[in-house]
């Protein structure tokens, strides 16, 4: 069985980073006078009801989000789904129901449609890279190049679209990269650093610590041929071409090793197919989260 990074859900550690970011989120657009447009032109007593429709295809993430966006700004407000996250939707359809004092669904609506567009388009886009390399054994990884503060949630958002999360933190894993290697230099080589980290790794404490993801980065076969024999859970190649990445799992599967191999560099929606064909294990994309543009989505009164 081979070993997997955590795999974010909805959980109390997601629901503690939102939290915080609803209070900056609502700091930042309500500061201390609250809604100036509304507190001159919305009677105090008017109430309202809206939908969320998209305005464009794509793929759903964030409802909870929204709900507990909805909850902190004002209780009196009512946020009724109408979809699910991870549900593909189309131009027109209805996502929620908004309902209550027409100040407050105001004053939520940027938050809410900036939480569930974001959300959504990372999705979206790690839905079509999914769906680029369907039939092949290759999974789709996100990877740490997150907006500061959102890393739970956008990664929450690839496993709605369908991707798989890569490590979350430095804290969950351990990945000896280009730059600890370069470090080491004239210290230890590749494969002594994975004996030095696997070292590390069994006197650890605690069990889950013992039993975390060791991974490797190396940009040559010669350095993949060295490591291969010390087995270990992933070696990343970076940067290599669809011919070496096929001569790098033939190496892998000759030495009857179960290390996984994990394409990166280079990856966009026009070499995912051909980097998923030569047969590589996992395919971490940093597009899926920096890159990802806004889904379209709109508040109509009703």
């Amino acid at each position: 069985m081979h070993k997997q990074f955590h795999q974010v859900q909805w959980d109390q550690a997601l629901e503690d980073d939102l939290r915080q970011l609803l209070e900056l989120a609502i700091r930042e657009d309500l500061g201390r006078q609250g809604d100036l447009t509304s507190q001159a032109v919305v009677p105090h007593d008017a109430r309202g009801r809206a939908a969320v429709v998209a305005r464009n295809s794509g793929v759903l993430a964030g409802l909870p989000a929204a709900a507990q966006a909805v909850a902190t700004l004002d209780p009196q407000l009512s946020w009724t789904p109408e979809a699910d996250d991870g549900q593909s939707v189309q131009p027109g359809d209805r996502v929620a129901l908004l309902e209550g004092p027409a100040a407050a669904m105001l004053a939520a609506e940027r938050l809410l449609l900036n939480l569930l567009g974001r959300l959504s388009g990372i999705a979206t886009l790690t839905r079509q890279y999914v769906d680029a390399v369907a039939g092949t054994r290759a999974r789709i990884y996100d990877t740490r190049k997150t907006t500061p503060g959102w890393r739970r949630l956008e990664k929450y958002a690839v496993r709605c679209g369908g991707g798989t999360n890569h490590r979350t933190g430095l804290f969950d894993a351990i990945l000896i990269k280009d730059n600890h290697l370069a470090l080491g230099s004239g210290r230890f080589t590749p494969a002594e650093a994975i004996a030095r980290a696997r070292q590390f790794l069994e006197g650890q404490g605690s069990e889950a610590l013992r039993e975390a993801v060791l991974e490797i980065e190396v940009d040559t076969l010669a350095q993949l041929d060295a490591v291969l024999p010390l087995a270990p859970d992933i070696v990343l190649l970076d940067n290599m071409t669809p011919d070496l990445l096929r001569q790098a799992v033939a190496r892998r599967d000759a030495a009857q090793v179960a290390t996984e191999l994990e394409a990166s560099g280079g990856v966009n929606l026009s070499t995912v197919g051909p980097i998923a064909a030569t047969g590589v294990d996992r395919i971490s994309v940093g597009a899926l989260t920096h890159s990802a543009v806004g889904m379209d989505l709109g508040l109509d009164w009703l």
